[in-house]
């Protein structure tokens, strides 16, 4: 691992259990990777976003996601994890979700995050990050789960049944989104 980036995961590698939402959200806020630094992880496919495995304990994973225009993820959640994520390159729309009474779920919000902005959900939070930039920009997402992310949720607008996905049994930086 090259020294720049060893030296901006020692503190969360110290960890030997979950860490807490607060120190994610605090690592993502002062990182100071670049998305020069993670070239080696950003690899794009043509058909959907890439999850790139950038470092990994037992504790956290770090994933470089990289997002070409028009390009998204499921509506999703992050059961029983944490999930602190920095905009290093484009620019990244959040669209928050909440469930309805009758178990349907429905957009509340979306913003903007520019480089540099971050973001925290954590466990029954249901979102979606979206690419929506014009000319065909790409965008690159740190990602940091903590535990590492074994469990999630993916949802439609059009139903209200959720769909269980097991993230971790898919292969990074082959072109697999979630």
């Amino acid at each position: 691992m090259p020294p720049k980036l060893a030296a901006a995961f020692a503190d969360l590698d110290q960890y030997t259990s979950h860490i807490p939402a607060e120190v994610l959200s605090r690592w993502v806020e002062n990182c100071p990777l670049v998305a020069d630094d993670l070239i080696p992880f950003r690899k794009f496919h043509p058909e959907r976003y890439v999850r790139n495995l950038v470092h990994s304990k037992s504790v956290y994973h770090a994933l470089a996601l990289c997002w070409r225009n028009g390009q998204r993820s499921p509506i999703h959640d992050h059961r029983g994890s944490g999930c602190a994520v920095k905009v290093l390159a484009g620019s990244a729309v959040e669209t928050l979700f909440e469930t309805a009474p009758n178990g349907m779920i429905y957009p509340t919000s979306s913003r903007q995050l520019a480089v540099g902005s971050t973001c925290y959900s954590e466990d029954a939070d249901i979102h979606q990050v979206s690419n929506l930039q014009a000319d065909g920009a790409d965008l690159v997402t740190l990602h940091l789960y903590s535990p590492p992310l074994q469990r999630m949720n993916m949802y439609s607008m059009e139903g209200e049944a959720a769909e269980f996905i097991d993230p971790i049994n898919r292969e990074f930086a082959s072109g697999a989104g979630i």
